[in-house]
């Protein structure tokens, strides 16, 4: 399960950014998630919980946006949003894909008083 550790490494960033702007309790957290980060969306929310117990963004409300991971298709050479490893280019119907974005987790944005 690694979406603990990726929830560990999210409650260090917001803390560090509620620390940075006098934040003393942070209410709402915003996380974007790649298409392909491979997490599942109850484990992300049970292993957050887990992550900000004891700290200002305990009891927060989590909000995931799930984005599309972007590729680079090495045959027509364009960019292409896929949300499957095993995705297609809407394109040319290449599988030849790279993968630039989408397969990680980031703290987009976050609320408190």
């Amino acid at each position: 399960m690694h979406e603990l550790s990726l929830c560990m490494s999210a409650a260090d960033i917001i803390r560090e950014q509620a620390e940075q702007h006098g934040i003393a309790r942070v209410t709402d957290v915003w996380l974007e998630v790649g298409a392909l980060a491979d997490v599942e969306e109850s484990a992300l929310h049970f292993c957050f919980d887990i992550a900000c117990r004891d700290t200002v963004a305990q009891g927060c409300t989590l909000h995931i946006d799930v984005i599309p991971a972007q590729a680079w298709c090495w045959d027509c050479s364009r960019e292409a949003e896929i949300m499957q490893h095993a995705g297609c280019c809407p394109h040319c119907g290449s599988e030849r894909l790279r993968i630039s974005e989408g397969d990680d987790l980031r703290v987009k944005s976050l609320e408190g008083e």
